[in-house]
């Protein structure tokens, strides 16, 4: 698949093979840009903005409704290749297709909202007489870099409020699964000629060019914190925004109800063979609860099913790649080497890694000192509140957080006290809508995404005034 630079494509005697995870066949290739495919994007970009800018809000919404429609009607092939690259089950592709659309949507209708406000400047000393008010205006051309583990609907979350605002925008894909990522650019670039391109490659290469241009505007960059505090240093005096992962904590209380914190693991730490920044990564859980819990959670995790993720009945699926798997598989053995008891999974089998819980988890361990990308379920056993929520807050990240109890005192003090940008009371932290606030804390990164939100990161802002003496 070629790259779309300038509404044409464009190909590299360099490629990169693309494979399935699960089986290892080659699904495609795509070029390896270099820096001149990088400058002639950049160049391409900047035309197309001024093109963006002459449109109105109503033809750039419509135009949004209109790729919403063409992704609908692809929904099923789009589904297909997203599985064949990441290796999610086929059901988990579509649910992410169906929150594509509806975050295009959202975009759609964000493109009729970018409102200013007036100012009054009599407030001030000396203001009297004076109208003020401001507008909105596009940076101009932002760069989108985009991870693996749900390249779709991660990627619309920078592209789509990007051109709603008259952005035009250059999208490096991820590595690992571009694919997708690129077949949708396609599809905008039949509303929107030239205001998206796509350039694949090397990060080292030609992600550190995009950044650093001085004719870039904003970067938008999802992915780790050695990545992100790269672009932070080099980006200058572009505005930044960066997801930079989690360490998400689920802190079950002893009035829980047990039974819809256990299901909360399940669609927290399994979801995409636990490869979601969001995830639930540590399950900190009072001892008075925590072997009857543990028993109904290794049971619900074996009904798990691992399998083609093509096939409609696979439950699980793979990680991103076998290397991936592998660096899971040292992780739990680290902490099982430390007194960590698996009671469930802990087996790897080439890039697929079982649903694994594990008990007797310390919070010192690697396993949940840093951010494990992978099927796993750590418990934490803890004896109050107060040591929950410290060991809920030991750590760098700060993204989102869950709690499970019926006593909303309680619920309030975490809400008020754990660090992170999100906290649900009786949810797991993988919950999340697409028109709502994102980002987190602390290493988690800086900024939001949430399509309004994101608008927001997206412009500049203007004050005119008016002196009417």
């Amino acid at each position: 698949m070629d790259m779309l630079i300038g509404g044409k494509h464009v190909s590299s005697d360099d490629v990169e093979e693309v494979k399935n995870p699960y089986n290892g066949e080659i699904i495609d290739t795509v070029p390896i840009a270099h820096l001149q495919t990088a400058d002639l994007a950049i160049m391409e970009a900047n035309k197309a903005k001024d093109v963006l800018i002459e449109m109105s809000a109503f033809k750039i919404s419509n135009k949004l409704y209109n790729v919403v429609e063409k992704l609908k009607e692809k929904r099923q092939e789009f589904a297909e290749l997203l599985t064949l690259e990441v290796g999610k089950p086929i059901n988990e592709s579509l649910m992410e297709l169906d929150r594509s659309i509806e975050t295009l949507k959202l975009a759609a209708e964000e493109a009729k909202r970018i409102y200013g406000e007036s100012v009054p400047l009599d407030a001030g000393l000396n203001g009297k007489g004076f109208f003020a008010f401001t507008q909105r205006l596009p940076l101009g051309v932002v760069v989108a870099i985009t991870p693996f583990n749900y390249p779709l609907n991660l990627t619309i979350h920078k592209i789509a409020p990007a051109i709603a605002c008259k952005n035009a925008v250059i999208v490096k894909p991820p590595t690992e699964a571009p694919l997708t990522v690129m077949k949708f650019c396609e599809l905008l670039n039949e509303e929107f000629p030239g205001a998206v391109n796509t350039v694949t490659g090397y990060g080292s290469e030609v992600g550190n060019y995009l950044v650093s241009s001085p004719d870039v505007d904003k970067i938008s960059f999802t992915g780790s914190i050695t990545t992100g505090l790269m672009i932070s240093q080099r980006a200058g005096m572009k505005k930044v925004t960066l997801e930079l992962g989690g360490n998400d904590p689920m802190i079950v209380l002893n009035d829980a109800d047990i039974d819809k914190a256990v299901t909360g693991v399940i669609n927290g730490a399994f979801l995409n063979a636990g490869q979601v920044c969001m995830g639930v990564k540590r399950i900190i859980i009072d001892n008075g609860i925590a072997d009857e819990f543990c028993e109904k959670l290794v049971k619900e995790t074996e009904k798990l099913v691992m399998g083609n993720p093509l096939d409609s009945k696979t439950t699980l699926g793979t990680l991103i790649s076998e290397k991936a798997a592998i660096q899971v598989e040292e992780t739990v053995n680290n902490a099982v080497n430390d007194g960590a008891k698996i009671l469930a999974g802990g087996i790897r089998e080439g890039a697929f890694y079982h649903a694994t819980v594990i008990d007797n988890v310390t919070s010192d361990m690697d396993l949940v000192v840093n951010e494990t990308f992978g099927p796993v379920a750590p418990i934490i056993r803890v004896n109050n509140l107060d040591e929950a929520i410290g060991i809920a807050n030991n750590t760098d990240y700060g993204l989102q957080a869950g709690v499970f109890t019926n006593d909303y005192s309680a619920a309030m003090r975490c809400a008020k006290e754990i660090e992170a940008g999100t906290v649900f009371i009786n949810k797991q932290s993988t919950f999340r809508t697409d028109n709502m606030p994102f980002g987190g804390f602390k290493n988690s990164g800086v900024g939001k995404e949430g399509i309004k939100y994101a608008v927001a990161e997206m412009t500049k802002t203007k004050l005119i005034g008016l002196n009417l003496r």
